[in-house]
């Protein structure tokens, strides 16, 4: 293999730049889903020498994947060439994949009863590949594998369903067309595929199959709103979004808007991006759709103002200040008028403080004070799950900050405001509580 032409992600290693090298191969073009038998006619056979994998027991790395495989069968497809010799049948030659055929050949003998272990899931295409489309397909099937954007996921939505459909189609003897394999746009091919299935429901690909074969997360809705968005939006926007981690509802809203005011959008956009603004990027797009009659430089200035004022209501929500009617009520049910608040407020709670360090309390009302501190009933206290779910939620985020990653603007002041809050509570608890529970978090944390 001289080739080195792939070994790096090209155009910033985009997903769907990566699917559509594919499409350099006429063979990779014409790739469909099968379920292949894993023992007798059709099933796939390995290099070297022709080899079947081990039916033995499963190597110690092929213990986990063998036990994933057994409750939610094999996710990603393993890739297959059919080799066809004149006067013999058609013999299939495994490309990428052997660790999974290993697995699922053992579950096969080892646990007959699982359905998960019946069939291998393949992509096949005609063989023999050379060695360049091997490699082209490789690099792409473990690019493929890391953490997929809307965009990105909406490409490999369409490629895949196209591919079940094409096998679907050559399997009910409906002959694909070489142009309609050329087609480089995934949303433009499954269209033209759709006009050869017609009305035959048995060669229909639904989006639950699709989802099933790449392993993906995402309920049938979820899916075909990200493909709407795909459609709506030029691929090269699209990737740009990605980037940016726009949203899904975020973009399908662009698209609406974009639908009726392209240059509006175009123009919200193109400022957005060159001021480094995008987080007003949902703001603004709601402001487009809402108030068609504004121009873009308006509405980027609307969705400020309005940015500022939800900022200003939520931090107005989450720090809680004790009112004037609730301290009037505390004071009607015989609280002393002059203590202090827990968030420190000026006036005669500063003059009781001073006062009350300089003289003496009196008998009595030491022992009321004594009574309060330690026999007054306590607050229920707070679940202990509670606490360590919370905890390991911080713990978790301050792994992922000291990797280096960076938390979102409006996440930081989310929690600085979540934070500020919490540590009045902290601060309200007796001295020799605070202490103690000092103390077990430094060995907690030891």
């Amino acid at each position: 293999m001289t080739s080195t032409s792939l070994e790096a992600p090209p155009d910033g290693g985009s997903m769907i730049r990566l699917t559509e090298i594919l499409h350099r191969s006429v063979k990779l073009r014409q790739r469909r889903f099968e379920m292949l038998p894993l023992r007798g006619q059709g099933a796939p056979f390995t290099e070297p020498h022709a080899r079947n994998p081990s039916d033995s027991l499963p190597p110690s790395e092929l213990a986990d994947l063998i036990s994933s495989m057994s409750v939610i069968g094999l996710l990603e497809p393993v890739l297959a060439e059919e080799i066809v010799v004149d006067g013999k049948a058609p013999t299939i030659r495994l490309v990428t994949g052997e660790r999974r055929l290993r697995a699922m050949r053992w579950g096969a003998v080892n646990r007959p009863d699982n359905p998960h272990f019946a069939a291998l899931p393949a992509v096949v295409c005609p063989g023999p590949l050379s060695e360049e489309e091997r490699h082209m397909w490789r690099f792409v099937e473990n690019f493929a594998r890391e953490p997929l954007r809307p965009g990105e996921q909406a490409a490999a939505l369409l490629y895949q369903r196209c591919a079940i459909l094409v096998g679907k189609l050559l399997k009910a003897g409906k002959p694909v067309p070489q142009e309609v394999y050329a087609i480089p746009d995934p949303a433009e091919r499954f269209y033209a595929l759709e006009k050869i299935r017609g009305t035959d429901s048995a060669c229909a690909a639904p989006w639950s199959e699709v989802l099933d074969r790449l392993g993906l997360q995402l309920n049938e809705r979820k899916a075909g709103e990200l493909v709407r968005a795909f459609r709506a939006l030029p691929r090269d926007l699209t990737e740009e979004m990605d980037e940016a981690a726009v949203r899904l509802n975020t973009r399908i809203k662009f698209a609406e808007l974009r639908n009726g005011r392209a240059q509006a959008a175009e123009g919200i956009w193109a400022a957005l991006k060159s001021s480094k603004r995008l987080h007003l990027l949902p703001t603004a797009v709601n402001v487009g759709l809402e108030e068609p009659e504004l121009d873009p430089e308006e509405i980027i200035t609307e969705a400020e103002e309005r940015q500022d004022a939800a900022n200003a209501g939520r931090r107005a929500k989450l720090t809680r200040v004790l009112s004037s009617p609730e301290a009037q009520e505390e004071s009607e049910d015989g609280e002393d008028d002059a203590a202090p608040s827990a968030f420190g407020q000026e006036g005669p709670a500063e003059v009781s403080v001073a006062v009350g360090a300089s003289q003496p309390a009196p008998a009595a009302e030491a022992g009321t004070a004594a009574l309060s501190a330690d026999d007054a009933p306590s607050r229920p206290a707070v679940e202990t799950d509670t606490i360590r779910t919370a905890l390991d939620g911080i713990r978790g985020l301050l792994l992922e900050v000291r990797a280096g990653k960076e938390i979102a603007r409006y996440d930081r002041g989310s929690l600085r405001l979540a934070l500020r809050e919490l540590s009045t509570h902290l601060d309200d608890a007796p001295a020799c509580e605070t202490d103690h529970d000092a103390t077990n978090e430094g060995s907690e944390a030891a």
